[in-house]
């Protein structure tokens, strides 16, 4: 089975279904979160490629992005001046297109969807990062990401990654990391302090859904947080 990259792929109309647990005939949404630097998009193609040799459909997205109007926004979003509540709403319109045309119907398919950055980016970056209140952050995710009434997932009210791997790299290194990397987005360009914040948004995250998330040591060698990160899987018997 390929690997199926949707970004470039017309969007379809599609109601939006919750996602299935693992092991049923659903899809497995594993989720890749940390902070710029952190390293994971060579992890995420290494895991794709795992997945296709084990002989599952592999769907690799990102967020902000993944369909053709979340892409725009998100060039907006990463360039453009703007307050953290403009720039919450405009994430989430991006993640409802992006859930409602490629998340859902991937899941549905029974892919694995692999997914650079979801929701969890947004608590770390514009609740962390920027200050932004956190309150808002709960409502656009929970309109966002609401399952169906119908759905028999009665301990689930939100579609949220099985997994969620998290890159932990102090900001001290990403920004060793980001210095010869390319023009940097408003993002990357922003002072140490933030980054500070952002990783603290992260481990806010994970003590809230411990059994959601995945720490993984970034700082060590690439081969390193691979093992890890393939170890997380076959714990899980997923691989």
């Amino acid at each position: 089975m390929g690997v199926r990259h949707l970004a470039d792929q017309p969007a379809q109309s599609s109601a939006l279904q919750p996602a299935a647990l693992p092991g049923d005939s659903g899809g497995l949404f594993i989720s890749f979160e940390g902070i710029d630097g952190a390293g994971k998009s060579t992890h995420i193609t290494a895991l794709a490629d795992a997945f296709r040799q084990a002989g599952r459909a592999v769907t690799l997205t990102r967020e902000p992005g993944g369909t053709a109007l979340a892409e725009k926004l998100r060039q907006v979003v990463l360039n453009d001046a703007m307050d953290p509540l403009t720039e919450s709403l405009l994430i989430f319109a991006a993640r409802r297109d992006h859930v409602v045309n490629v998340i859902a119907p991937a899941l549905a398919r029974g892919d694995v969807l692999l997914c650079d950055r979801f929701t969890d980016a947004s608590f770390a970056y514009q609740g962390g990062g920027r200050g932004f209140d956190l309150a808002v952050l709960s409502t656009l995710e929970a309109w966002v990401q609401a399952c169906d009434d119908d759905a028999e997932l009665p301990t689930q009210k939100l579609l949220q990654p099985h997994l969620t791997i998290w890159f932990d790299l102090p900001p001290e290194e990403a920004a060793l990391r980001l210095a010869d990397a390319r023009m940097p987005d408003k993002f990357e360009a922003q002072p140490l302090a933030f980054f500070r914040r952002v990783a603290a948004g992260y481990a806010a995250r994970l003590q809230r859904e411990p059994h959601r998330f995945a720490r993984i040591d970034a700082s060590q060698a690439p081969d390193a947080v691979g093992r890890d990160i393939r170890q997380v899987l076959l714990a899980r018997g997923w691989l």
